[in-house]
């Protein structure tokens, strides 16, 4: 299925600095092969350096083997915001990180045995999280660092607000945001509903244009303006 772009829903772009989205509805959809929980448009995103690295090329190494500490991530402890402004129903924190993350066991987890869940506590696979509902839909934030969350249920947030800082909890192979918009406050019954980013810049050909209302691609370099 191709992404329309054309009729998705525009919100703003939930972080700052540069970002790589490793999965985004503008390279599949569903984006994450599955319409499960709602995240059928979903994005994630992993913070970058100048050369595109989510962690020092040493800590690569170890990330792919031994393990690697999560403090060591670009996207570790980085604030998240409010991609629109509305009332937030629902939040989890709490949920512990994984202080050390080693790719090749991660990925068997997440592939293997990915956690399931039956009732509104989401944190076995969100992490700690926060729903955020406004006129574009509900917004879900996911695998935030334990103990940032810094809304609660029924408040008012304006876009911009931050909500809380990137975490490694819940189903995750390693720090990052995990963003998507749906229909309904209860992921387990909700559609997905297609969103693009208001405004950004994007790095091709060895400079950053900025462009609107649209989608990263997969592995794109993109930052806030």
């Amino acid at each position: 299925m191709v992404f329309d772009r054309s009729s998705a829903v525009v919100v703003d772009f939930p972080l700052r600095g540069e970002w790589e989205a490793i999965n985004t509805p503008a390279h599949r959809v569903p984006s994450h092969g599955t319409d499960y929980f709602g995240q059928r448009y979903a994005y994630d995103f992993v913070r970058v350096d100048a050369q595109g690295f989510s962690c020092p090329p040493g800590t690569m190494l170890q990330h792919l083997t031994v393990g690697a500490p999560v403090d060591a991530f670009y996207s570790w402890a980085e604030p998240i915001t409010a991609a629109f402004s509305g009332r937030v129903i629902l939040t989890g924190d709490g949920w512990p990180d994984r202080h050390r993350v080693a790719a090749l066991w991660e990925l068997l987890r997440v592939v293997v045995l990915p956690p399931s869940v039956k009732t509104d506590d989401y944190r076995p696979l969100a992490g700690n999280f926060v729903l955020l509902e406004g006129e574009p839909g509900v917004a879900l934030f996911a695998h935030l660092r334990c103990g940032s969350v810094q809304v609660k249920t029924g408040q008012n947030v304006v876009t911009g607000e931050v909500l809380g800082t990137v975490g490694n909890s819940g189903n995750t192979t390693m720090p990052h945001l995990h963003f998507h918009l749906m229909d309904s406050p209860d992921p387990l019954r909700a559609n997905g509903i297609a969103c693009v980013f208001r405004e950004y810049e994007r790095f091709a050909n060895g400079e950053w244009t900025r462009t609107s209302a649209d989608a990263p691609q997969r592995l794109e370099r993109i930052r806030a303006v």
